[in-house]
């Protein structure tokens, strides 16, 4: 590897917390493999997160506001890793463009940097989406955490 090359993989975001998640995910597919419901793959992937020692918050009210005013309306994300990274997730045969734009409004709405975007449903593995906020401040500073 390049010197430029190391030097972009240390400033991945949450690097070896993804790392973890995405072990966990991997784990349940190799252990339940496709064609079950988004709840399933949900509770499984809690139990393994468990097992793997990673912190997480399940579906937890984030809410909304519009001027001020809060909202009857919230967010309800799948997972919050970390308490920084939402991950969001999917049975579905492919990701589409309203899956993602689900995942940047919750991170917009909490103002957390990352966000994954699990598909359980595809074949023949699950796939994972990183997303940034580029709506964080923190996020113009690449690098700087």
């Amino acid at each position: 590897m390049s010197r430029e090359t190391d030097e972009k993989c240390e400033s991945i975001l949450y690097k070896d917390e993804c790392y973890l998640i995405q072990g966990a995910v991997f784990e349940v597919y190799r252990e339940m493999g496709g064609g079950f419901l988004e709840a399933v793959y949900q509770e499984c992937l809690e139990i393994e997160l468990k097992r793997r020692g990673v912190p997480f918050c399940r579906q937890v009210v984030l809410p909304l506001a519009y001027k001020g005013a809060t909202l009857k309306q919230a967010y309800i994300p799948d997972l919050i890793c970390y308490g920084k990274i939402i991950v969001e997730l999917k049975a579905v045969k492919e990701l589409a463009s309203e899956h993602q734009a689900q995942l940047l409004n919750y991170l917009k709405a909490t103002n957390l940097e990352l966000g994954l975007l699990v598909n359980f449903g595809a074949f023949p593995k699950a796939q994972i989406m990183r997303m940034a906020n580029h709506f964080s401040h923190l996020n113009s500073n690449c690098g700087e955490r």
